[in-house]
Formats: C-alpha cells, structure tokens, sequence
C-alpha cells in the first residue's frame, strides 16, 4: 500500500511513513470541489482568581491582547444546600497560563452578573483578550450578550480544546469529589451539527486530495501561521507527540488560492470527516455548522481510502489540517489550519 501524499514546503510528494504508523494509499487523482465525479458541542461561595491582581484597574491601564479567552458558563452536576443547580463559570486563554472558576447560584444567571464577572476578571489580570471563545450553543445569548457589554468579541467555536480538556478534569478532580455532586444530573452535550449545507463558491477550490505530513513538517507550517505569512489558524499539540507522527490533511489546490485562504480565514474552522455514505467531505464550523466542502467518486478504491485517511486520524486523536495552495508543485501554502475532532465536554 502506498502512503497518502504529502504537504511540503517545497510541494506535494509521496512520503512513506514508518512502517509501525498507520498508511493511506495516494489519491490516483485530484478531485473536482464542485461537482461528485461520476466518471471522473451546595456552596454558592466563589473560588479565588488565580491572577496575583488584587486592584481593579481603570480601561486605560487593560492591555489589549492579540490572543483570545476562552469561557464556559453553564450548571454543573452541583446541588446547592437548597437543592437547587449550582452553575459555573470557567476563563481561561488557549495555552491555559491562568485559570479562574467561580461558581454561581441559579438565581443569578444572567448577561448582566456574567458581565459584572468578565469585567472584573479583565480589570484583575489587567489584560484584555481579542475575543471570548465559546463552545455551547445553548448559552450563545447570554454570552453574547455579556461579550458585547465588556466590549470584546463573542466568537461561537468548537475550536476550545483547552476548555473542553479542563472542564473534563474537573468532572473527576472537582465535581465528583464535593459533597453537593449529583451524579444522577445528564451531561450537557454541546455540539448538534446541522446537515450539511451547499458551500458557497467563493469558499470553493478547483481540486483537492487526501494528503499528510510528518507532524515536524506541521509545526513548520504552524510557525508560518503564527508569523503572519500565512493565513490559518493553529492549535495547542501534546509536545510529547513524535515528530515523525503522521497527520492526515485535505489538501485544497486553486490559482486563486490567497483569495480561498482569506475567505477561509473568515471561517471558525471545526474539523473535516470523509463521509462514506455521500461519498463527500464534511467541513464543519462555528458550533453547529457543517458544509458539503468536496466529493469523491463512489468507487471501492476511493472509499477505502477515506477509510483509511479516518483512521491515520484516529491515530493522532483526531489532529489533522487543511491545506489550500495553487497546485501541489507550489512552493509554500496560502493557507494552513490545524485541527482537531472536537468531543463534546461531558458537563
């Protein structure tokens, strides 16, 4: 079996993969975005913030950050001595370098209390972020309406691995280990993608393939995000991941393709799946969007290479990317994001 081709700068190349890492065969030729080829998400006492800020300051000494927070506000599995939900808010930025949890009685739910406490938590750290992701679709109200009045945007997005990661820790670590723990309370399940949606052609490239990179080749083009050479969009990985692990890819080819990446960029990348059943590629976005993004050929051969392309995915715990570049000779890529499968918090 031949190994998935593969995003380089230099340009688009078989790579074999170690032979103890998953493969995927080549893609026998590119494929049309447009059309399927036929023939071709107890105690109301607050916990402390973990800022060493004790006085609030004034909007003039806040400094505004090019990076974004993270939030999650919603119950939790809680009981108060009254009996009644106990909710929870949760701040903290995408490299987690602070945390701040407090909790919240049910009668002060709200977009006005939610604001008083950003506010209060920007004028302790004295910083204030580029936006404020979040990844429940249920609370997008409440939290919008709280961003809006601190005057920093509410970004909807899946892309919330930090949070979704310690929230999930403090089911075990915190929640499970107080006393007012209801373990009867059902989880809050978040992400409820619609049914694909018909991508709009200036989204839309002119082919596109199955492709992967050793993850050494995806924190060079990680480094080009993050220096503005490149548009995209990248994401924390374990640093104990081998940098020879193979990532999985969609490679996008156009000859307009810095005009693609920029569209793009105006996307909250989710995640791409091969579906297997529409022979079609799923982009998904925001919290609850997905879009018909390419089509393969209904054919044994391309289906088990979706297949495979899955599980080279499922191997590296869902991190893959989306590539966009005038063809594979190309010399650099106009556009790179990472991504990741993003599994709903369990609370």
């Amino acid at each position: 079996m031949e190994a998935m081709s593969c995003v380089t700068r230099a340009r688009i190349a078989c790579v074999a993969p170690a032979a103890s890492k998953p493969r995927a065969s080549c893609a026998a030729a590119r494929r049309s975005m447009t059309t399927p080829i036929a023939q071709p998400r107890w105690s109301t006492k607050r916990t402390a913030v973990t800022s060493n800020a004790t006085n609030e300051a004034t909007e003039s000494e806040i400094k505004k950050l090019t990076t974004d927070w993270q939030i999650d506000f919603c119950s939790r599995p809680l009981r108060d001595d009254r009996g009644k939900k106990v909710w929870e808010l949760l701040i903290t930025d995408d490299a987690r370098t602070f945390e701040h949890a407090e909790y919240f009685p049910n009668n002060r739910i709200n977009s006005v209390e939610l604001a008083r406490a950003l506010e209060r938590v920007m004028a302790e750290k004295k910083e204030k972020p580029r936006r404020f992701k979040f990844f429940r679709a249920q609370m997008q109200t409440i939290i919008s309406r709280a961003c809006n009045e601190v005057d920093v945007q509410p970004l909807a997005s899946r892309r919330c691995q930090t949070m979704t990661k310690w929230l999930n820790e403090r089911v075990e670590n915190v929640y499970k280990k107080h006393p007012g723990y209801d373990a009867s309370a059902p989880p809050l399940m978040a992400f409820e993608a619609t049914a694909p949606k018909r991508l709009p052609d200036a989204l839309r490239g002119e082919s596109w393939a199955f492709v992967a990179l050793p993850l050494v080749g995806v924190r060079e083009e990680m480094e080009q995000v993050k220096r503005g050479r490149v548009f995209g969009a990248t994401l924390e990985i374990d640093e104990n991941l081998p940098d020879d692990t193979l990532i999985p890819g969609i490679a996008v080819y156009t000859s307009r393709a810095a005009a693609l990446a920029g569209w793009t960029k105006g996307l909250e990348l989710a995640c791409i799946s091969s579906d297997t059943q529409t022979s079609s590629i799923v982009l998904e976005t925001g919290v609850n969007d997905s879009w018909s993004y390419a089509f393969f050929r209904k054919s044994p051969e391309l289906t088990k290479e979706a297949k495979e392309w899955e599980e080279v995915k499922r191997a590296c715990n869902g991190l893959h990317f989306l590539a966009i570049q005038t063809d594979e000779e190309a010399e650099t890529t106009d556009g790179f994001w990472i991504l990741q499968d993003a599994e709903p918090a369990k609370f």
